[in-house]
């Protein structure tokens, strides 16, 4: 007898198309039937609520922040309860893998603010193969698929200066990016406004492109600005495409601030032409206005050069001090997409100093304010005082933007969420029901079938699953149950993490994640690797 019969529920298959209503069976982690409902009858468990929730794809978050995540917090429960049954990790040019000693030192401190610096955890892998051994191993909630980052590969290649890499460089870089692909990682990320990989030109980037093009994986830029220069900024990305033949995934494709009020058009006109000359592009963005980062981002390049300790030490020499306001204040930094700092409009989410906690939730310019100094000020004093692991909001999106860009053909759905810090973006609790419940069935944004499409097999193809992302017989059984009438994201900028409404039912591999809306604990993911997936396609 299978194990589970899910009967006479509302199908959304995926692919775009109507939605259906049939019976549903599952056997062995795999959809072993689908029929007209009625016609399949016993299994162990069935489930019979039919009339009330619908079936789909496991979602796919294809911008994820939870390469320790997944191994401190196994569970893991707010992407989980959003549905979401695989991820993307490896995001922004900077993450774990592949790592020597000195680079690893160096990118925990880094991105303690995306993921943490936790003390207890074994960091004994050193190569990509290892990391998603280890991931296997220690037992996963999610499937996670992996992207070598770019940054971290000029980190233990170049170092943490600005310069140019050398041909040599270059070629050792091609290298390691070579074995990282061949053992398993789907593409290569990049961070080109966090150092070190934004001090890469394009002609680096380009030798790079090269060999994720030959392995047949993608590449998913964070560009070089999403202010003031970027369109020339995604114009560069749309270019290295096209002279690399190597597929783009533009991640999360935003317009932001002031200057890009409306402009999303202008963006998406681009990406069409691209598309219709051949080239293979596509791209994700989250549901929501503000962005999330560390609050050390918005330094300019030069001053993080050389690493965090060294950025420390530019903070605290007044002459370099004052050539860092002179360009968050006045010039733009680069590392604010050119743009001077709206000190309104950053918030502070995240602490790694509890003697700071007070200043979570606040904006800089009212700390600044109540402290009577100028937000700059506070800039440094939080900077310096949290060992640059201070996480931010940044409200400096525009909705019409945000819906154009979620109409596009080629868009997906990625959460982007940090999961560290008392009060994250909502979005690493809400993302996926937030599209299901405000953006289509509120707003009509996108129609639901449609909407379930961007958040399953149309992910599933650019990752080259070939066995995910729809509900197909021998598929894998990543499925999600929602009640489409009530699906909602709960989470709020002022209490973000709270449960997703109308999703009672996700399951991964054919096991059941969350049950009756609670984490069973079983861990049911593994790493999805492109060389082996691959040869299932062969």
């Amino acid at each position: 007898m299978a194990e589970l019969l899910i009967r006479d529920t509302e199908i959304f298959d995926g692919t775009g198309a109507d939605r259906y209503r049939g019976d549903v069976l599952v056997d062995g982690g795999r959809i072993a039937a689908i029929a007209p409902p009625g016609t399949l009858t016993e299994a162990d468990r069935i489930i019979d609520e039919g009339e009330n929730l619908a079936l789909a794809p496991g979602f796919i978050d294809m911008h994820a922040h939870s390469d320790l995540h997944l191994l401190t917090e196994p569970g893991h429960f707010p992407k989980l309860s959003q549905g979401i049954t695989t991820e993307v990790i490896g995001q922004d040019g900077l993450s774990y893998a592949p790592i020597d000693d000195a680079a690893l030192a160096i990118v925990r401190r880094q991105i303690a603010g995306w993921n943490g610096n936790p003390a207890d955890l074994d960091f004994s892998w050193r190569t990509v193969a290892e990391y998603l051994d280890r991931l296997d191993s220690s037992g996963i909630t999610p499937n996670a698929a992996y992207l070598v980052p770019q940054g971290t590969l000029r980190l233990m290649v170049v170092g943490s200066e600005k310069r140019d890499a050398t041909p040599a460089e270059i070629e050792r870089m091609r290298t390691l990016l070579t074995q990282a692909l061949a053992e398993g990682a789907v593409g290569m990320s990049s961070g080109l406004t966090y150092t070190p990989g934004m001090y890469a030109d394009t002609s680096e980037l380009a030798a790079l492109c090269e060999v994720v093009a030959a392995a047949g994986g993608f590449y998913a830029p964070h560009t070089r600005s999403y202010g003031a220069g970027a369109l020339e900024a995604y114009a560069e990305m749309i270019d290295l495409s096209r002279r690399t033949g190597c597929a783009l995934h533009l991640t999360h494709a935003t317009m932001n601030f002031g200057v890009n009020r409306g402009r999303a058009p202008e963006f998406l006109a681009m990406v069409d032409a691209a598309l219709a000359d051949g080239c293979d592009i596509s791209l994700d963005t989250y549901p929501y206005l503000p962005g999330s980062t560390t609050l050390s981002a918005l330094l300019p390049s030069w001053a993080m050069s050389g690493g965090p300790d060294a950025a420390l030490e530019q903070i605290a020499d007044l002459p370099t001090r004052l050539r860092i306001v002179a360009d968050v204040n006045v010039n733009g930094s680069d590392g604010c997409h050119g743009v001077t700092v709206e000190w309104e409009t950053i918030q502070i989410s995240g602490v790694a100093n509890p003697e700071l906690d007070r200043y979570v939730g606040r904006t800089v310019s009212e700390i600044a304010a109540d402290r009577d100094m100028p937000p700059v000020e506070v800039f440094f004093d939080l900077l310096t005082r949290d060992q640059l692991a201070t996480t931010i909001l940044q409200h400096v999106g525009h909705e019409e933007n945000v819906r154009a860009i979620m109409r596009h053909p080629r868009h997906m759905g990625g959460s982007d969420a940090l999961l560290v810090g008392e009060r994250p973006h909502p979005r690493a609790w809400g993302t996926f029901p937030r599209y299901l419940g405000h953006y289509a069935r509120e707003l009509g944004v996108l129609g639901l079938e449609d909407c379930v499409h961007h958040l399953t097999g149309r992910p599933a193809q650019r990752l080259r699953l070939p066995d995910r992302g729809l509900i197909r017989e021998g598929y894998a059984a990543d499925l999600v149950l929602f009640d489409p009438a009530t699906v909602a994201d709960t989470a709020t900028f002022e209490n973000p993490k709270q449960q997703a409404r109308g999703i009672p039912y996700v399951l991964v591999n054919g096991e059941f994640a969350l049950d009756a809306g609670k984490p069973t604990g079983v861990r049911a993911g593994r790493a999805l690797r492109m060389n082996s997936v691959r040869k299932e396609t062969r």
